[in-house]
Order: structure tokens, then C-alpha cells, then sequence
């Protein structure tokens, strides 16, 4: 299987850097075979999405596609995210479909499409980051329907907690992403929001039903993350944790995430990454078969059909995993000690 460079591995790196602390950490725990391209599928959908959210220019989603067409093509642009992107997508047998489900998505963004019902928010949720669950699944090696499903769980149930938190600065760009027949009942103006931030109990009810559905996602996902190869539950586990904290804090809050944004600190994620450790093993459970989200289930079709990748490098033996594990938690140490030297 081709790899790509690793002065091309080093920019995506530098990218999932600036752009994702949670997933940064969580991916200190991935096994090398697994985490050089997944940074580089992180560092093109975080590219992707800047170029849309920053653009008010309609050739950008243009621009976008012509980057993938080239991608797929294996003849991408002179671009360290886009070497490193087509060879992840070639070499892991990514579909096509998928990347275009996440560019639809920041194309609602752009338009500035709102939301009626639920069914409506977890369509664009599936497409802006259930996407990128399940290309992470692929890139893992998780090609059964079944996993693929869970795999979409997670990433619907992490883009739910960041509209919970978010909803304070979503509004004062103006932009909201909860259900509006939510709202209605709720007892919440919309517009009132948008107009004037501010929290209320109207808003901490929407808040909370929010964040309920995507408790019921996160445990959905645990049953997928038994479907993972051994050394790629830990990473995956931490995430989860590290996303659902999140909006643990938000809940903490009293469900206001107009007048705050609910962080979770570098203890905190170190913590959970321990925890991650202990549970490498989870039970598949009852939700190991559940029906995938309606909105996905094309994707994984998909991705099915795609059949399975070359085969990668073999796992770690036993002592290398824990030396990467040392390793994540050095690196945890390092940036804590850093930002405390700053403060």
C-alpha cells in the first residue's frame, strides 16, 4: 500500500493541531497504521470546511469538488493535504460518495439552511460529520455494515453536542441549527435568538433534548467500537469520552451555551484517555445491530460495495501499544506543563 510522505503527513498534522484539540488527543492513541491517514482525511475535511465557511464566494464548493475530482483521480493538486489525502482514500478504498455527502453538507452551511424537525438536522449531521466516522472506520479496517452504522452513531452524536455548545456562537453569526418545531414547543422564538443571544429556560429545554438524543447515539457507538481492531478502541473510546463530557459540561451549566463555551481541560481529556485504556474490550450489546440512521444508510452501501482495502502493515505487538500510549500521555504532559508556563 502506498504511504504518503511525512513532510506531507507533518503539514495535515499541523492542521489537526489547530483545528481539533479533542481529536488531536484521541488520536495520540491510534497505532501509526491507522493515524498517519486519518490526520490526512482530518486535515482535508478541516480544509474543506474553512474554505466554505469563510467564503461568501459560491465557486468555492466548485473549487471543492474539482480538489476531489483530482484526488480520485490520483492526480492531486500540489498540495500536501491533497498528496496525503489521495493516497488515504486510494489506499483504504474510501468512496467517493462519502466526501461528496460531507461537501453537501457545508454547502447547507452556506446557504444558511435551516432546520424544521430532527430528521431534517440529523440528515446534515450524518453529511458534515457522520462522514467522517465512517471514513475513519474505513481507514481502521470496520467494513461490516453493522460496525459502519455505529461508526455513524458517533459521528452524528459528536456534531449534536457541538451544536449544544455552539449555540451561542452559531447565533451570533447568524446561524441556528436547532429543530424549529422544537423551539415552537419549547416556548422559544427563533428569531428572538438569533437577534439577541441570550439563555433562557426555553432555550436550556431545547438544550437538553439535544443533547438526549445524542447521549442515546454515544451509547449506540459503544457497540460499534467492539467491532474495532484492538489497538484502535482506546482512541476511538477516548473521543467518545472526551465528546461527551462536553456536553456534560454544558449540562453543568445549566444548559446555557449562549454566555459560555464548554471546554474540557487537558486534566480532564488526560483522564478520560486513561479510562479509555481500561476498556478495550466493551460488550457488544444489544445496539450491535441496530438499524443505521435512515440519512446514512446510502453511504454505507457505499462503502460495502467498495470491498476491502490491500492489507495494511500488521498491528503492534503488545509492548509497542504501550510505548505509543507512554508516548500520547508525554506528549499530554509536555503541552500541560507549556500552557501552565504561560499562565
Amino acid at each position: 500500500m502506498r504511504q504518503a510522505s511525512s513532510a506531507d503527513l507533518a503539514a495535515c498534522s499541523a492542521i489537526l493541531a489547530q483545528g481539533s484539540r479533542s481529536f488531536q488527543a484521541a488520536s495520540l492513541l491510534l497505532p501509526r497504521r491507522v493515524r498517519e491517514p486519518a490526520v490526512a482525511l482530518y486535515a482535508f475535511c478541516r480544509e474543506a470546511d474553512d474554505a466554505v465557511d469563510t467564503s461568501t464566494d459560491p465557486a468555492s464548493l466548485q473549487r471543492l469538488k474539482a480538489r476531489l475530482d483530482a484526488a480520485y483521480a490520483q492526480r492531486p493538486e500540489d498540495s500536501a493535504v491533497d498528496r496525503a489525502f489521495a493516497t488515504a482514500v486510494a489506499g483504504r478504498r474510501i468512496p467517493r460518495a462519502i466526501p461528496d455527502a460531507l461537501i453537501e453538507g457545508f454547502s447547507w452551511d452556506a446557504e444558511g439552511r435551516r432546520y424544521e424537525k430532527f430528521d431534517a438536522l440529523e440528515a446534515y449531521a450524518v453529511r458534515v460529520a457522520g462522514t467522517v466516522g465512517l471514513m475513519m472506520a474505513l481507514v481502521m479496517g470496520a467494513r461490516s455494515p453493522a460496525a459502519l452504522a455505529r461508526a455513524l452513531d458517533l459521528g452524528v452524536a459528536m456534531q449534536l453536542t457541538n451544536i449544544a455548545r455552539d449555540v451561542g456562537e452559531d447565533a451570533r453569526m447568524g446561524r441556528l441549527y436547532l429543530p424549529l418545531d422544537w423551539c415552537a414547543e419549547a416556548g422559544l422564538d427563533a428569531d428572538a435568538l438569533l437577534a439577541a443571544p441570550r439563555p433562557s429556560p426555553a432555550l436550556a429545554r431545547v438544550v437538553r433534548r439535544l443533547l438526549g438524543q445524542a447521549e442515546k447515539l454515544y451509547a449506540r457507538a459503544d457497540a460499534g467500537i467492539a467491532a474495532l481492531p484492538l489497538d484502535c478502541r482506546p482512541a476511538i473510546g477516548a473521543a467518545r469520552r472526551i465528546y461527551a463530557a462536553i456536553g456534560d459540561e454544558v449540562a453543568a451549566a445549566g444548559h446555557d451555551s449562549v454566555t459560555r463555551r464548554a471546554v474540557v481541560g487537558r486534566s480532564a481529556k488526560a483522564w478520560r484517555l486513561a479510562a479509555s485504556l481500561t476498556s478495550v474490550i466493551p460488550t457488544p450489546g444489544r445496539d450491535a445491530e441496530a438499524p443505521a440512521l435512515a440519512s446514512g444508510r446510502a453511504l454505507i452501501e457505499a462503502a460495502t460495495a467498495m470491498g476491502e482495502p490491500a492489507p495494511a502493515t500488521a498491528p503492534p505487538r503488545f509492548g509497542e501499544r504501550v510505548g505509543g500510549v507512554a508516548e500520547a500521555f508525554a506528549r499530554l504532559e509536555q503541552a500541560r506543563r507549556i500552557e501552565r508556563g504561560a499562565r
